[in-house]
C-alpha cells in the first residue's frame, strides 16, 4: 500500500506541475464541443476523488466480500479505449480558476488521504469490494490504485489538449 499512496502522491505533483502555469483561456478553452477543457478534466479528477473516497468509507461499512480475482484496472491506461464518465462524475460547464480547482484537488486529497489513514489494518481493503461503473464488484485496494492510474490517464489528456494551445 505504501507504494500505491507514493504513486498517489507523485502523480498529483505531475497533475500540478502540468496545469499550475496555465492561463484562464487555456485552462477552460474547449477545442470541441463534446470534448471538456483541461478545467473540466480537473474538476472530473475532483468529484472521482471524492466519489472513490466515499466508496471506499461505503464499503467499510457495508464488508461485501471480494468475490473473486483482482481486476486488471491497468486497462484504464491504454487512452485508445474510451471510457464513459458516469453522469455523477461529470464536471461542471462553468469555468474555473486554476487557483480554484488546485484547492479543490488539495481538499479532495487530503479527505482521501484521512479515509485511508482512519484504517489500522490496510489488509482489509483486500477483502472487501464495492461495485465500481467501469470495472464492477473492485476491491477497496484496487480502488485506492485506480485513483492514481484514472488521474494519469487524465493527465495525458490534459497535455494533448495543452498541446492545442
Amino acid at each position: 500500500m505504501e507504494k500505491v499512496i507514493d504513486q498517489l502522491g507523485k502523480t498529483r505533483e505531475q497533475l500540478f506541475h502540468e496545469v499550475s502555469s496555465l492561463s484562464f483561456d487555456d485552462f477552460n478553452r474547449r477545442f470541441e464541443a463534446e470534448k471538456w477543457s483541461i478545467a473540466q478534466v480537473c474538476h472530473h479528477l475532483f468529484i472521482t476523488e471524492t466519489l472513490f473516497g466515499k466508496s471506499i468509507l461505503y464499503g467499510l461499512e457495508k464488508k461485501k466480500p471480494v468475490g473473486g480475482e483482482h481486476i486488471p484496472i491497468q486497462l484504464v491506461s491504454d487512452r485508445t479505449k474510451k471510457i464513459q464518465a458516469p453522469e455523477i462524475s461529470e464536471p461542471s460547464s462553468e469555468p474555473f480558476q486554476v487557483p480554484q480547482i488546485i484547492q479543490l484537488l488539495s481538499d479532495s486529497r487530503n479527505t482521501f488521504m484521512n479515509v485511508l489513514t482512519q484504517i489500522d489494518d490496510k489488509s482489509v481493503l483486500k477483502t472487501i469490494a464495492v461495485k465500481n461503473p467501469a470495472f464492477g464488484n473492485l476491491p477497496l485496494d484496487q480502488w485506492v490504485e485506480l485513483l492514481y492510474l484514472h488521474e494519469q490517464r487524465h493527465i495525458e489528456q490534459i497535455k494533448e489538449l495543452k498541446a492545442l494551445c
